[in-house]
This record gives structure tokens, C-alpha cells and sequence, in this order.
């Protein structure tokens, strides 16, 4: 079955930078496309960014656009998300997602 294990999160300054990564297993990572999406606190779920099987299309929120990038390594079936110039408004729970689902999570906090 797909899984979805997510990692990286934790507590940051603001302008600081977290990795997160999500390794998936139970299906071919290489043929999906693949999504970040978050939820703050007492909020919904916010799309965040996409990428392409290929990795070559990326798309991003305005809200992150230029801080984040988005990247893939199929060899390892691993999806990345580099989050640079953190801001407090980036605290949430980050979940790597294929279609409707999603891991378990893993939270980013920005806070000084």
C-alpha cells in the first residue's frame, strides 16, 4: 500500500532553512506526480507546491514562491522540499502527498 514517511521538520528562527524529505514505498514513485501541502494551526490544508514524475515541471504557492523549491530523486523514490527565509507564517504541519493521500506529517515551527 502507499506509504508516506515524512522527515526534516523542526524548530527554526526566522530567515533560517529546513530540508524536509518524504520517502514513499508501495507504488512507482517514478510514474506520479507528487505535492507538498501544509496545515497551520486552527487552519485548513494549504496547497504549497507540485512537481512533475519527471521532475522537470514545478509549479509553487505565491506564498512561498522564491523561498521554496521543490525536487525529487526517483533513484531513491524521495521527494524534497528546501524551505529558505523561513517566516513564522510558514509554521505548520508539512505532508508530502500523492493524489489524496498523505503521511503522517511533520511539523515546522519558525519562531525566534
Amino acid at each position: 500500500q502507499v506509504q508516506l514517511v515524512e522527515s526534516g521538520g523542526g524548530l527554526v528562527q526566522p530567515g533560517g532553512s529546513l530540508r524536509l524529505s518524504c520517502a514513499a514505498s508501495g507504488f512507482i514513485f517514478s510514474n506520479y506526480e507528487m505535492k507538498w501541502v501544509r496545515q497551520a494551526p486552527g487552519k485548513g490544508l494549504e496547497w504549497v507546491s507540485r512537481i512533475t514524475s519527471g521532475g522537470v515541471y514545478r509549479v509553487y504557492a505565491d506564498s512561498v514562491k522564491g523561498r521554496f523549491t521543490i525536487s525529487r530523486d526517483n533513484t531513491k523514490n524521495t521527494l524534497y522540499l528546501q524551505m529558505n527565509s523561513l517566516k513564522p507564517e510558514d509554521t505548520a504541519v508539512y505532508y508530502c502527498a500523492k493524489g489524496d493521500r498523505r503521511g503522517q506529517g511533520t511539523q515546522v515551527t519558525v519562531s525566534s
